[in-house]
């Protein structure tokens, strides 16, 4: 069923206060987590941008003060290839709660060879999926002392085409760069619907929400130097493409709703209106093969058991 914000207006131009609340972004010093940050600090929020490039994310938050007056946004250092330090990322936070975790940061590698984090895992599948896994656990208390905590997981609409290879998660055998990445924004997006499944199991007020950008292109994607440059040039050449796909600024409005809409719920996916690459964000069918209920649970725990996490992430 869908819900009532589906059809109700939704102003990606003038979102609601956020005031008092604090959110989290993984990898919100560049691309698309860049104008998540940027987009969310405008509600009066406290965002947290989660970068493990000091010099980076002081870009962006300049870029992010010189744009929204008042900003409040603060850098943590989070390395999520390094799975043994993100406790005490967690820890360093110093906060009494969460209201909001989006699942952002992630690896994209385009050729060979097969690289692995320090901790011996495939790095896009480690990065992408078990990083933000292994987050959760952390992240937990602080997301359940919220009113009304929420996980926003930033997948790919190339996760469509792609089916996960329980048999070997990490491209051990058969390695394909882009293959492998599609997969592992898949690995996110199953996790994300799985955890509000289990979410609901144990009677949490929080919820896991799965959103992502459609297309976003570098070139159609607005200027915030030193963070980001696209020249004139390349946007007048890149604009017959915008008929199908948009710019990075654009592609964060899904994962901004799903964020701060109130009417949002667990397990939705949300995503661009028009063929779910360009648009005003909406809610979409989530796709059959990423809640098919085997493969999820022995994601699950293949996830677990690579990590030694605890199985139920912190949530009783």
């Amino acid at each position: 069923m869908f819900s009532a914000s589906q059809g109700r207006s939704w102003n990606v131009h003038r979102l609601p206060s956020a005031e008092g609340r604090i959110f989290l972004v993984t990898g919100g010093n560049a691309g698309i987590g860049y104008f998540v940050a940027e987009q969310l600090a405008a509600t009066g929020a406290v965002v947290i941008l989660g970068s493990r490039d000091r010099a980076k994310a002081d870009a962006a938050m300049a870029s992010i003060r010189s744009r929204v007056s008042g900003a409040h946004v603060r850098h943590l250092q989070l390395d999520l290839a390094d799975l043994s330090s993100l406790k005490t990322a967690v820890d360093r936070l110093d906060i009494e709660h969460l209201d909001a975790a989006v699942y952002n940061a992630g690896v994209a590698l385009d050729d060979p060879p097969r690289r692995e984090t320090e901790g011996g895992h495939e790095l896009m599948f480690g990065t992408n999926h078990l990083g933000h896994f292994v987050l959760t656990q952390w992240l937990a208390p602080l997301l359940s002392a919220a009113p009304a905590g929420r996980i926003v997981t930033v997948g790919s609409f190339a996760a469509r085409s792609e089916r996960l290879d329980l048999g070997d998660l990490q491209s051990t055998h058969d390695y394909r760069p882009k293959r492998t990445y599609g997969r592992s924004k898949l690995a996110q997006m199953c996790f994300g619907f799985e955890l509000d499944c289990r979410l609901r199991a144990v009677g949490s007020t929080v919820l896991s929400v799965v959103a992502h950008p459609g297309g976003a292109l570098d070139s159609l994607t607005p200027s915030r130097p030193p963070v980001c440059v696209t020249s004139s040039g390349e946007r007048l050449r890149a604009s017959p493409a915008g008929l199908l796909v948009q710019g990075k600024d654009a592609g964060a409005w899904p994962i901004v709703r799903a964020v701060l809409d109130s009417e949002v719920q667990g397990g939705q996916l949300w995503g661009p209106r028009v063929f779910g690459l360009r648009g005003a964000p909406r809610r979409e069918p989530v796709p059959s093969h990423m809640t098919e209920p085997a493969a999820a649970a022995r994601l699950w725990a293949a996830s677990s058991e690579l990590v030694g996490t605890d199985p139920h992430l912190g949530f009783r």
